[in-house]
């Protein structure tokens, strides 16, 4: 490796919690690739500011965390389809003057739960708790796996309706009111941010079918109160620690053209969190 290190960042506020620098640090002496990667904490009224000041200083690229993403929507003049769908942009580019936008987050889930859990979506009946950004970003990569079908479930039930419609030319999407729900599905997915409130959707144990899978967005050091409850009715459960890896990793190909093993990396964090 010569000359100077290719600088990517994490920007956000707060951003001292973020695992990324650690993740991307181990994608790149996995892959030798000749990087850094910083956290950076915005202003709450200054993301476009940092961004402009980022760029003047060389950084190739950064990830965008809470409260920035739909600021760095705003801010890119290049957009991936998943990244207009999502409303939501969690990955820059920077070169020759654009700045791109994607979001790896929908993938990242995917990946997890396809690759990781070895869970199949395609063919199966789906059910996505909560309609809010969480929700919308991973909607794409979902219905690009050709589930049986996809229902958006949402304590208001506008916005699950809302979502539907702008979906509904990918497959078979439809909305319901947690208590409407009269079926049982396959893949049960938690996009509400319930868990961090140690606290539970008014779901019903009779949403999850024979053998189901049920996925919280979320991740702790233990279970979340949704998994716990999923459990004792039956489904195999797993928490969000494998999409934020995932998610990590497609920002890491997208910027260096190489694709990291993310077992040994999932594998850390985790020892990680059990050791906190």
């Amino acid at each position: 490796m010569n000359g100077t290190p290719d600088r990517y960042t994490v920007i956000g506020n707060p951003i001292a919690h973020s695992k990324s620098p650690e993740i991307h640090a181990r994608f790149a002496a996995q892959t030798g690739q000749d990087m850094i990667y910083e956290r950076v904490l915005a202003p709450l009224d200054g993301f476009a500011q940092t961004v402009q000041e980022l760029i003047r200083q060389g950084v190739k690229g950064s990830n965008v965390t809470v409260p920035f993403k739909l600021e760095a929507y705003a801010l890119a003049n290049s957009l991936t389809e998943r990244a207009k769908a999502a409303g939501a942009v969690n990955t820059l580019t920077f070169e020759n003057g654009v700045i791109a936008g994607d979001n790896t987050d929908g993938i990242g889930l995917v990946n997890d739960i396809v690759r990781n859990a070895g869970v199949a979506i395609t063919g199966r009946r789906v059910l996505l708790l909560g309609a809010g950004g969480a929700a919308r970003g991973v909607l794409l990569p979902i219905m690009d796996q050709r589930p049986a079908e996809l229902v958006i479930a949402n304590r208001t039930v506008g916005k699950a309706e809302e979502l539907a419609m702008q979906f509904a030319a990918h497959g078979p999407v439809s909305a319901s009111g947690f208590g409407s729900l009269k079926k049982s599905f396959d893949i049960v997915i938690n996009g509400t941010s319930a868990s961090l409130a140690d606290d539970l959707p008014p779901i019903e144990p009779s949403i999850f079918g024979d053998n189901a899978f049920a996925y919280d967005m979320m991740y702790g050091k233990a279970p979340t109160v949704f998994m716990r409850f999923a459990q004792r009715h039956g489904a195999r459960v797993r928490d969000g620690l494998g999409m934020l890896v995932e998610q990590a990793a497609e920002s890491f190909c997208i910027w260096r053209g190489v694709r990291p093993d993310t077992a040994p990396v999932y594998a850390d964090l985790r020892a990680g969190l059990q050791a906190e």
